[in-house]
């Protein structure tokens, strides 16, 4: 019997590529590969890419460098550079890391198992198209991995919003919604694989419009639909936009009992001024109104946010505003980051703030999200929640979960399974997780 070939695969960024990156083990499953755990041992590494940190392509580079030990001990061993600096450096790829055998852009990793037949002949590739065809249909009859009790599922890709920091309309394109019967029948096959909290993908997962029973679906109906679902038992989706969320999705939090009092919706900054140059659509008055209607129609709802600090321009009256507004949210947590120019987008052609504004700046978002963060474990203390156990803990006999609101939740307790869905009392609160015992 032939041993299977090993696939070593490195995810970068956001949940999108996690599930790009399960789709593509997938694909290469159906060409005899197995994944493995070490890129020492592989016989294809894919390193799957993301372009929205900090020089992410000289990261990409740092990494293949380290890697170039590993094709010099084994000439047969075969590395694919994937995702979104696959599509925007394309063959300069090739040219600055001749060991690369493969780039593949997010649109046309479907075709990675006819391209690596190609590399085992000796032949480099580089597929940065955006294919007219499906990408997922070409995926929806390959072997399927086994699943844990979480999957991401992605329903809509691409951006049309065009904010003036992003590169996610150069590297994603256009935003394109997968059909509803696709994205029901993908769900159905993860809870018959043991999937029980799904939370759905898109670069403005909430601007999705999918054709569906010979009309254009809203992702409010997709949700209502999934959770028609047996044996889902909750639902999620990430990550949105201000400008997309209707009063359909909104009334959605408040109906769904399977649509999780959880939210992702950055903001970016809390100046209007800010947000006009960001070409964000929205001002920060809009944004606080919604929230005061998300929070009608879902009381307990915990929001989550981004907030880039140092922004082209960006004043210190800019800044406070955008402070204000934290306050007066209270976020549950906040992804922050120092505004980096990402070359071809508008904002990349303006001067940046010194350094040392910028890093101050970004000090004290952090200092602020942290304390919100704090104050959020903390009421949490002494209440019942839900918990979807997802993994084994660190401690003997410890099980690590989430719950309802997304927060890490961990217990000792031998009777609980992976896959469990338990109610618990929070007895503790740390910085980034709660403890409980079992009710």
């Amino acid at each position: 019997m032939t041993e299977p070939k090993k696939l070593f695969i490195k995810t970068y960024g956001c949940q999108m590529n996690v599930y790009d990156s399960e789709r593509m083990a997938e694909a290469m499953g159906g060409k005899g590969y197995v994944q493995t755990e070490t890129a020492e041992n592989a016989d294809m590494i894919l390193l799957n890419t993301c372009h929205i940190r900090e020089r992410a392509a000289e990261k990409v580079y740092h990494e293949l460098g380290r890697l170039r030990h590993l094709k010099d001990e084994n000439p047969d061993l075969k590395i694919a550079v994937t995702g979104c600096v696959a599509q925007a450096e394309g063959k300069e790829i090739l040219s600055r890391a001749p060991m690369v055998d493969l780039v593949v852009g997010p649109q046309a990793y479907h075709r990675l198992p006819e391209l690596e037949a190609k590399a085992r002949q000796g032949e480099k590739a580089v597929d940065t198209e955006f294919p007219e065809e499906d990408k997922f249909e070409h995926l929806a009859d390959r072997p399927k991995a086994s699943r844990g009790p979480t999957a991401f599922l992605t329903v809509q890709e691409g951006c049309d919003k065009f904010c003036a920091f992003c590169v996610v309309p150069y590297t994603r394109g256009a935003e394109v919604n997968r059909p509803a019967a696709r994205v029901l029948n993908e769900a159905r096959d993860l809870v018959e694989r043991g999937v029980k909290d799904i939370t759905l993908l898109g670069q403005n997962v909430n601007a999705y419009h999918g054709e569906g029973d010979g009309s254009i679906w809203s992702l409010a109906r997709l949700v209502r639909e999934l959770a028609k679902v047996d044996g889902l038992e909750r639902i999620r989706y990430t990550t949105s936009h201000p400008r997309d969320m209707d009063d359909d999705l909104i009334a959605a939090h408040g109906e769904v009992g399977k649509l999780m009092p959880y939210l992702h919706l950055p903001v970016q900054s809390g100046a209007d001024r800010v947000l006009k140059r960001m070409n964000r659509g929205h001002t920060a008055e809009e944004y606080l109104r919604l929230i005061e209607r998300l929070r009608v129609a879902r009381p307990d709802i915990l929001l989550t946010s981004d907030f880039i600090a140092g922004f082209p321009e960006e004043t210190e009256q800019d800044f406070e505003d955008t402070l204000a507004l934290i306050r007066e949210v209270k976020f549950g947590a906040a992804y922050t980051f120092k505004y980096s120019a990402r070359p071809g987008t508008p904002a990349a052609e303006r001067p940046c703030l010194p350094d040392e504004v910028a890093d101050e700046r970004l000090y004290r978002l952090q200092e602020l999200i942290n304390q919100m963060q704090r104050a959020s474990l903390d009421s949490m203390v002494g209440k019942d929640v839900n918990v979807l156990f997802e993994k084994v803990g660190r401690q003997h006999g410890q099980m690590v979960g989430k719950s309802d609101h997304l927060h890490a939740v961990h217990i000792t307790a031998d009777e609980i399974k992976v896959g469990d869905l338990k109610r618990v009392r929070v007895t503790g609160a740390g910085p980034n997780s709660l403890s409980a015992i079992l009710m």
